[in-house]
């Protein structure tokens, strides 16, 4: 999910800030059974679950700019049984917590909620990775139970994480307590790890957010924003709906703003004081970035797109219908925008299959312009298995190497070797049968089912394995 400026497809950077390596006894959630039709292209893009998860976030941005106080009313609907609910405390992950990072449960109501919440540690920092609600009893498959949750999130030091503050500007994405069901399946519990990397899985809700925030103060964030309202006690409220959104991500500051459309996409873009950046032209790039993306994946998911410019962490953050630029480099900044498809729109389980987001992002650079073919095959040849779980990658430097570099390396080989018509063709009938979807290798597998030359690039690759091909 996150793209710290790794390569430009050919040279691959440590990350910094890494810690200890991933427990090598982690083992990832079972997936799901592929859910495309064999072989088959759907007419149109496939809708939003008509029952998925209804999320409310309400939050509140204290004077001290480091203080978020707030309440998550959610209404879950499952596809299978369960006594419980499990939501995924990303504040309080090792790189995010060692910057000063902290998500708090305060209290928990509804009807149907029964007694005993509480922490499960999954690898975090204290109070722990998970907070687990049971239920008072056991709730059906297609039944539906409403909860609220009120919370407090302090914010650290700024830094390449999804939280923080720095001069002019608080942030924070996956700031509330993410609903960790995947459709099929059921909750994840998986760990956390201490890569530059995401381990999060998380079904696509129908979501308002209301943030209050001082008064000087602009806020851009996750969702279609309407105007803020009047000024009242030095502070004023903000509000978005995004029907589809696995998360959301809210950037508050001293922003500059300009806007465009393209494609029937409204793009906000916001820089801060001192930046010696233009909005204009961070919008305009954007706005390029999408066509060039839309003319390989089909349609934008989204209605709008916003975009914080934050100081130059030296990365990017991708959340649905928002990015977190914190980098100069325009590949960044495509690499994030090629997210709304792959982790916005077609999800998957970060923590067990991290390459169907990042190879995905990291290959749709290439619409810039393709690396030379040396470049690639070098990439493509360097060890380690692309479709590793977080678990399986001892450090940054091997993470990054494997599912970004030759992720990239290995899709566009697959481009080559099939054919660029017909495997574009093919990944966009992957990306509108997937809509809205958690989606597995298998998946892949069935959408190249008529591209043998490709799926043998993938599974040498190590990204599908023998059950994920068709037939």
């Amino acid at each position: 999910m996150r793209r710290r400026a790794l390569f430009p497809l050919a040279v691959l950077l440590v990350t910094a800030g890494c810690g200890s390596p991933a427990s090598p006894a982690a083992e990832p959630s079972p997936a799901a059974a592929p859910s495309s039709p064999a072989g088959g292209c759907p007419g149109e893009r496939a809708q939003p679950a008509p029952d998925r998860p209804v999320v409310a976030l309400d939050f509140s941005l204290a004077g001290d700019l480091r203080t978020v106080t707030g309440t998550e009313t959610v209404v879950f609907t499952p596809d299978l049984p369960t006594d419980e609910l499990v939501f995924r405390l990303v504040p309080n992950g090792p790189g995010s917590a060692a910057l000063g990072n902290q998500l708090t449960v305060d209290a928990v109501r509804g009807d149907g909620v029964g007694g005993g919440a509480g922490y499960e540690s999954a690898q975090a920092a204290a109070p722990g990775g998970l907070y687990v609600v049971p239920l008072a009893g056991r709730l059906a498959a297609g039944e539906s139970t409403e909860v609220q949750l009120a919370f407090t999130l302090r914010l650290g030091d700024g830094g390449f994480e999804r939280l923080g503050t720095s001069a002019d500007v608080s942030w924070w994405a996956s700031g509330a307590p993410l609903l960790a069901w995947e459709p099929g399946v059921g909750w994840a519990r998986d760990p956390f790890v201490a890569l530059t990397g995401e381990t999060a899985v998380s079904p696509a809700s129908d979501t308002t957010i209301s943030v209050d925030a001082p008064a000087g103060l602009t806020v851009l964030m996750t969702g279609d924003q309407d105007e803020p309202t009047r000024e009242r006690g030095g502070r004023r409220t903000w509000t978005s709906s995004e029907p589809a959104a696995r998360d959301v991500s809210v950037a508050v500051g001293l922003f500059t703003t300009a806007e465009t459309q393209v494609d029937g996409v409204r793009i906000t873009a916001g820089v801060l004081p001192g930046a010696r950046r233009d909005p204009a032209r961070l919008a305009r790039v954007t706005g390029e970035a999408i066509e060039r993306l839309s003319a390989r994946f089909g349609p934008f998911p989204y209605a709008t797109l916003t975009v914080p410019w934050l100081p130059d962490f030296g990365g990017g953050i991708e959340y649905p219908s928002s990015v977190l630029l914190a980098s100069t480099q325009e590949r960044v900044l495509v690499h994030e925008v090629a997210h709304m498809w792959f982790y916005g729109m077609v999800g998957d389980s970060q923590f067990r299959d991290p390459w169907l987001d990042e190879a995905f992002a990291s290959y749709a650079e290439s619409v810039t312009g393709e690396p030379p073919a040396a470049q690639v095959a070098g990439l493509l040849g360097t060890d380690g298995d692309v479709g590793g779980s977080m678990a399986s990658f001892p450090d940054d430097r091997r993470y990054g190497t494997a599912v970004y570099g030759k992720g990239a390396a290995m899709l566009l080989t697959a481009r080559q070797q099939a054919g660029a018509e017909a495997f574009d063709a093919a990944l966009r009938c992957y990306v509108d049968a997937q809509a809205w979807t958690i989606a597995t290798p298998a998946d892949v597998g069935t959408a190249l089912a008529g591209l043998p030359a490709a799926l043998t690039v993938l599974q040498q690759a190590g990204a599908l394995d023998p059950e994920d091909l068709p037939g």
